[in-house]
C-alpha cells in the first residue's frame, strides 16, 4: 500500500521535474524570451535572472525530492517472506534416497559366438 503511494508521488515528481527542464533557459532564451517580455523591449516583469533563479531552485529541490522518495520505495516494498537460500533450505530433491542402478543388459548385445570365445578379434584388423 505505501510503495504504490510512493510510486504515485514519484510519478507526479517527475512530470513535474520534465516540466521545470523544459522550462529552463537554452542560450540565453527562455520564458523570457518566449513573447511575453521579449516583445515589449527586454525588460518587463521577468527578466531572465530571476527566471532563471527559480527554475534552478525548484529543479534541484525536485531532483532531491525525487531521489529520496526512490530510496524510500525500496524499503517500502514488500517482500512477503524472509529471503533464503537454496543452502538454507535444502536443494529439492536432495533428501530423495539414491537408488542403485539396476542391474540390465549390456546395450550392445553380444552373438552366441562372441560369448564363449575370450580370443574374438576386437580390434577388426584380422588378427588375435
Amino acid at each position: 500500500m505505501l510503495y504504490n503511494i510512493i510510486v504515485g508521488v514519484i510519478a507526479v515528481i517527475c512530470f513535474l521535474l520534465i516540466l521545470v527542464i523544459l522550462l529552463q533557459p537554452g542560450q540565453g532564451q527562455g520564458i523570457s524570451g518566449m513573447g511575453g517580455a521579449g516583445a515589449i523591449g527586454g525588460g518587463g516583469g521577468l527578466g531572465a535572472r530571476r527566471t532563471a533563479d527559480l527554475l534552478s531552485k525548484s529543479t534541484s529541490i525536485l531532483a532531491a525530492i525525487f531521489l529520496t522518495l526512490c530510496v524510500l520505495a525500496n524499503f517500502a516494498i514488500d517482500r512477503g517472506e524472509a529471503n533464503r537460500s537454496i543452502l538454507q533450505e535444502g536443494a529439492p530433491g536432495l533428501n530423495v534416497p539414491i537408488e542403485a542402478p539396476s542391474q540390465t543388459s549390456p546395450a550392445i548385445p553380444q552373438t552366441q559366438g562372441e560369448q564363449g570365445n575370450t580370443d574374438a578379434d576386437t580390434d577388426g584388423d584380422g588378427e588375435n
